[in-house]
């Protein structure tokens, strides 16, 4: 790690969607803007194969394509980003807001928190070499591309049952794989689940997904036997919930939910004064188009808590 500590206006911890648009806008605002990652920006949106509900892009566009002009946008107004630094601790203290990450120390003004959420893996073979070829974390961004076919959602609580669902409008057939027990839902969603004739519910543990290209089973041990069997699937939709990636800012003293969710107010503000959150960390629409409007909000509240810290300065 450096000794010299750099000083900004604002630093953005994460360089998704919400990140990157907050430091669009807070350095078109004037603002000396330090945008870090642990990782490359984009977040999970760069997985996507295509998004088509993104305004402007009638025909869609992929993740990858999208981040790619977001992060273009971004360094044209000034804001400076560091991929591959990974903050290890926060101190806000009276005058300044201090970031150690492993490589340096920066100081800022006032600071957004952009983490996002990391999805919650099944950890079996086949997920990660069928993402964006079968394997979805995200019914509502894939769900289009399996008209007519048939899926696996696997989950067993109502994040589960509600992406089963939403699928069973779409897909040909829709197998609820409960994985980690059986489903831990209310009545009345329970009810709504037994209504749709094209949905089953598969008391079993995914163990493998299969394929060669593309996603074309998968392989479940069933609770009662743990006897295996395979399914034939086109795709299979992931719905564990998220982890958001909040906890070096919860040991700040920064506000969080039972699930580990920043609470903000409507201007993205935390219980902090001159920190705000925006984008998934936040779990608020946790699509694209939120994300940046969450990012845009919170760039534009904290433009205007450090030009007021300025002129009393």
């Amino acid at each position: 790690m450096t000794n010299k500590n750099e000083i900004y206006d604002l630093i953005i911890i994460g360089a998704g969607p919400a990140g990157l648009t907050a430091g669009t806008y807070a350095s078109r605002l004037g603002l000396r803007t330090l945008i870090l990652d642990a990782k490359a920006p984009g977040g999970r949106a760069v997985e996507a194969p295509i998004i088509e509900n993104f305004p402007g892009f009638p025909k869609g566009i992929t993740g990858n394509e999208l981040i790619s002009r977001m992060k273009e946008q971004v360094s044209k107004f000034g804001a400076k980003t560091k991929s591959f630094e990974e903050v290890v601790n926060l101190d806000f203290g009276r005058e300044f807001k201090t970031v150690t990450t492993r490589k340096a120390k920066y100081s800022s003004l006032a600071l957004i928190i952009a983490t996002g959420t990391q999805r919650k893996k099944l950890r079996v073979p086949g997920e990660t070499k069928f993402l964006g070829r079968g394997v979805s974390y995200c019914p509502l961004c894939d769900a289009p591309f399996f008209k007519g076919l048939r899926v696996a959602i696997v989950g067993n609580a109502e994040e589960a049952v509600t992406d089963a669902l939403f699928l069973a409008d779409l897909a040909k057939e829709v197998l609820l794989i409960t994985h980690e027990g059986e489903l831990e839902i209310a009545d009345l969603l329970k009810r709504k689940l037994l209504d749709k004739d094209n949905v089953n519910i598969v008391n079993g543990k995914v163990t493998a997904i299969l394929g060669e290209n593309v996603v074309k089973a998968v392989k479940i041990a069933e609770f009662k036997t743990m006897r295996e069997r395979q399914e034939k699937v086109d795709g299979v939709f992931i719905s564990l919930g998220g982890v958001p990636m909040t906890e070096i800012v919860r040991k700040a003293g920064i506000e969080v939910d039972e699930r580990g969710c920043i609470k903000v107010n409507r201007w993205q503000k935390t219980n902090v004064n001159g920190v705000f959150a925006a984008g998934d960390c936040t779990c608020g629409g946790m699509q694209i188009v939120t994300s940046a409007g969450e990012g845009a909000m919170a760039a534009i509240k904290a433009s205007m808590y450090i030009k007021k810290r300025k002129r009393k300065g």
